[in-house]
């Protein structure tokens, strides 16, 4: 089995200054691109609305994520509560917005982690941790401790500040963003966050500097970048874009789920132009678009 880059940081020392790094800087928050500088190891709330405290609202065995992460024994994933962005279509806002989820400390996320790679799972994927960078690297060097020995994820929604993924350079194995937008204002419509496109494109080119394309072994994921885009109606998204960028930006070989799954969730009824699903001619005219671009390594 190939190693986690995570384990050698942990025995030289890295992995506990990182964590430690990470607890600093809540004292001025700038670990997601909002950079609200608020205390939160006092427990002040930005954007995210979360102290120094750690929420998880679900964990388990998930068999719904890209087929190189679920595998035979299912992806190990972490909910966080909260999120860095406010969709209004989004189809977790009970745990997004509404914050649903119960307090644990470091070691106990430690423990959940342990008993995911017990059950068999091929990874930890954590969802939604651009808020929570410092407590993914705290139960991280509290599981690598316990034994932990299978492969990071890092599953957010692509808003993510450069300050916090540095801190997570040899530490996290797979990145899995999400680009959502290529229109800032419709970014700035939908999720309530200002330059997406911007921010998005500076972390996901980061990301592939630390980890590179999505590598396997017998068709499990171990080391890479796995992109996922969600069409949206009338192409809201800015399809075509976004696997331009991908493409000519990053790499041909870069691996791509392009989502048909969307539905009008949370308050996105209440929007004339997300208020349906979309049709299996948008779908498809998203996966023509990525086609087009040269990508070869498309999931749909």
């Amino acid at each position: 089995m190939i190693q986690p880059s995570y384990l050698e940081l942990y025995r030289s020392g890295e992995l506990a200054n990182r964590a430690k790094k990470a607890y600093q800087f809540l004292q001025s928050c700038k670990l997601c691109p909002h950079h609200c500088q608020v205390d939160r190891s006092q427990d002040e709330l930005g954007y995210c609305k979360t102290g120094k405290e750690i929420k998880v609202a679900s964990f388990g065995p998930h068999f719904g994520e890209e087929p190189p992460l679920v595998g035979h024994r299912g992806s190990g994933t972490i909910f966080f509560s909260s999120c860095n962005l406010r969709c209004i279509y989004c189809q977790n806002y009970d745990t997004s917005h509404q914050q649903q989820g119960e307090l644990i400390t470091a070691k106990e996320l430690a423990e959940i982690m342990i008993s995911l790679q017990r059950q068999g799972c091929h990874n930890i994927n954590f969802v939604t941790p651009s808020h929570m960078i410092h407590a993914l690297l705290a139960a991280t060097l509290e599981a690598a401790k316990l034994g932990l020995e299978i492969p990071l994820v890092y599953n957010s929604g692509g808003y993510d500040n450069l300050t916090g993924l540095k801190l997570l350079d040899g530490v996290i194995d797979i990145y899995m963003p999400d680009i959502k937008y290529a229109d800032e204002e419709i970014g700035l419509k939908y999720s309530e966050v200002p330059q997406y496109l911007s921010v998005v494109k500076k972390a996901v080119k980061e990301m592939h500097r630390q980890v590179g394309e999505l590598k396997t072994e017998s068709g499990i994921a171990y080391q890479g970048l796995l992109i996922r885009h969600l069409v949206l109606p009338d192409d809201l998204a800015g399809s075509q874009e976004i696997m331009e960028f991908i493409s000519r930006e990053l790499s041909p070989a870069t691996y791509v789920n392009i989502m048909e799954q969307y539905y009008p969730a949370y308050r996105a009824g209440q929007d004339e132009k997300l208020n349906r699903p979309i049709t299996e001619q948008e779908y498809q005219q998203a996966l023509n678009m990525a086609k087009k671009t040269g990508l070869k390594r498309i999931e749909g």
